[in-house]
């Protein structure tokens, strides 16, 4: 039987090994100098203050709606089309969450329907303390209208830039926090770079980052400065905020900050990849992603829309056939808000209607550094034989 191929797959070389193999070999296996030298390694590239790190981008999402003051009676809004841990994160700290419908090209969280809901919203005392982009398939937002109604209606931004490190927005790195509070990645292995799990949060606010590493170590500090009375001892140590064990391990700290090396090149490579799909698509059935001019993905994802009324199938027939084709395609995302347990908020179906006439029709392909043109033509023709009439 023919192996499937994958919508993402890690790629780890030699030396990643080796990075992770030298930390097994050494005094410090969970918090050690990797940690803190990713961390730095991240920052520099994205030209962030500061990089904190933690061990998925779900905790580094809810410690950055902590060090915001994210609490009960607060509103945050994100996009439908999304991972559940963009929404999540907000319930985690007793939030009420709303989605922002999606704009029609990018897919990503429209401006002018955030712009509407503002209005609305602000009639009725009910504003958002934070907003939630994410940039879906590693395209970054609109964030400079984004920004620009941040300060006139006073709420805060996290980025979800879970699939975009190595983008970049108007010519500037994705995660420099320009426009937003924090910034999150994610290193999840089908993720543009891996730490196996692991996430970062980047920011330009000392106060914000201090918050964050406290949170996600037990809330505890041992320096003295941030003690409210003298140490007892050697040992001392203060719990100040109830926090969590979100720490990143210099295991995967070690694999991160090797991979990073070759980030450019991943980028690159799944640019030239989506070059070629754009060219092999180009007379078929198919959506292809479009690419705004202000911005240079990171392309995690490449997902395509379905003319459902120009093909023989319907959407679930062709992603069925595309699977039995060893296509191991994926769909990302069913907006948030259809989930059982959010419908059990009181969400219904058609709250976002782009959101669901997107999720009608899309169906994410393989992308990864390591995908052949071979495996490439194989994926085109299993995509013409389950569309054709």
């Amino acid at each position: 039987m023919t192996a499937m191929i994958p919508y993402g797959r890690q790629d780890i070389s030699d030396a990643d090994i080796q990075a992770v193999v030298d930390v097994l070999r050494s005094d410090y296996l969970t918090q050690g100098p990797a940690v803190p030298a990713f961390e730095k390694s991240i920052a520099d590239y994205c030209g962030a203050q500061h990089a904190v790190a933690a061990n998925s981008a779900t905790s580094a999402l809810h410690i950055a709606c902590l060090a915001l003051s994210v609490g009960p009676n607060d509103k945050v809004w994100t996009t439908p089309i999304t991972f559940v841990a963009s929404a999540n994160c907000a319930l985690y700290c007793g939030a009420q969450i709303d989605f922002v419908d999606i704009d029609s090209r990018t897919y990503n969280m429209s401006v002018e329907r955030l712009a509407e809901k503002l209005v609305h919203a602000e009639k009725i005392g009910n504003l958002p303390k934070v907003v939630i982009p994410v940039h879906l398939c590693g395209q970054p937002c609109d964030m400079a209208g984004i920004h620009a109604l941040s300060q006139q209606y006073g709420f805060k931004i996290i980025e979800d830039a879970s699939h975009a490190i190595g983008g970049k927005y108007r010519g500037e790195p994705i995660g420099n926090c320009r426009y937003s509070d924090i910034t999150v990645f994610s290193f999840h292995p089908v993720k543009i770079i891996t730490t196996g799990e692991g996430g970062m949060a980047m920011t330009n606010d000392a106060q914000l980052a201090k918050h964050m590493q406290l949170l996600r170590s037990h809330g505890i500090t041992r320096d003295v400065s941030e003690m409210t009375h003298a140490p007892e001892g050697p040992w001392y140590y203060q719990q100040l905020d109830l926090g969590y064990n979100y720490r990143m391990t210099d295991l995967q700290a070690a694999l991160g900050l090797s991979q990073m090396r070759r980030l450019d090149e991943f980028v690159t490579r799944r640019h030239a990849i989506a070059k070629l799909y754009d060219q092999l698509l180009a007379d078929m059935p198919v959506i292809t992603p479009w690419q705004h001019a202000d911005s240079y993905s990171g392309l995690h994802l490449y997902v395509i829309r379905l003319k459902l009324g120009d093909i023989g199938g319907t959407h679930r027939q062709v992603f069925e056939a595309l699977r039995a084709a060893g296509i191991g395609v994926n769909m990302h995302y069913i907006p948030v808000y259809r989930q059982p347990y959010y419908e059990g908020l009181g969400f219904k179906a058609g709250h976002c209607l782009e959101a669901e006439h997107y999720y009608a029709e899309a169906i994410s392909l393989p992308m990864y550094p390591g995908l052949t043109e071979a495996q490439q033509d194989k994926v085109i023709e299993a995509i013409r034989l389950a569309t054709e009439k």
